[in-house]
């Protein structure tokens, strides 16, 4: 369902599912991609709520939508700081404080939100799932990361070598983490692309959905969640 997330300057959009039953649920809050909280992060974030967990995907682009704000919320991940990561905060403090929640919070997050779920990492979270994200230009951003299941697609030139960086860091720094590269898969092999036009755009690009990529991670991401957050 669509709710608004209490923040610092007022309220921003997000969607929330919740799983059957009385809980107390485990959560995750997801990061929406460059195309913002569209149909395919409600059906992601849906996913997660079937597989048992509170799931909150907070809109970063609330405050003027993706034209407007594309540009300063890539311009906050790579600061590492701002309003993106003031309103991912706030996500995670309204799932951890539910009544049928946990407290144990885990983030998810796809392309520019991916980048986002590393950069949390480090933050209050208690383990981290980025797929195809950028990692941070100074590594030493990921010293006192949680946990982290990190997925990549082979075929995708503009994070070519990214997972085995991302590997060697966190196994240098003792993070617990499960890293993989998918080689027939290229950027935004989990995604869903809608609508047609998106579709198309998104495949003369080289991105696209990988189903046997997307389910072997997606089986890696929530046996990882399973070992870190219930």
């Amino acid at each position: 369902m669509d709710i608004r997330i209490p923040v610092a300057d007022g309220e921003i959009d997000g969607y929330l599912a919740v799983p059957d039953g009385a809980g107390p649920f485990p959560s995750v809050v997801l990061i929406h991609d460059i195309f913002g909280l569209n149909q395919d992060t409600r059906a992601i974030t849906g996913r997660y709520a079937a597989a048992g967990y509170l799931a909150l995907s907070p809109d970063l682009y609330s405050r003027g939508g993706m034209i407007r704000c594309v540009k300063r919320t890539f311009q906050e991940l790579a600061a590492r700081e701002g309003r993106a990561f003031a309103d991912i905060e706030a996500a995670r403090s309204l799932v951890a404080g539910r009544e049928d929640a946990t407290g144990k919070v885990g983030v998810v997050g796809f392309c520019m939100g991916g980048g986002f779920a590393l950069a949390a990492a480090s933050r209050d979270f208690d383990a981290s799932a980025p797929y195809y994200g950028p990692l941070p230009k100074d590594l030493s951003a990921l010293d006192g990361a949680c946990p982290i299941v990190g997925s990549f697609g082979g075929k995708d030139l503009g994070l070519r070598g990214a997972a085995a960086k991302l590997d060697t860091a966190l196994t240098e720094r003792g993070i617990p983490h499960d890293v993989k590269e998918y080689p027939d898969a290229g950027h935004g092999f989990a995604n869903h692309y809608q609508p047609a036009p998106l579709a198309a755009f998104a495949r003369i690009v080289g991105m696209g959905y990988h189903q046997s990529s997307d389910s072997d991670a997606w089986h890696r991401v929530t046996a990882f969640f399973e070992q870190h957050l219930r």
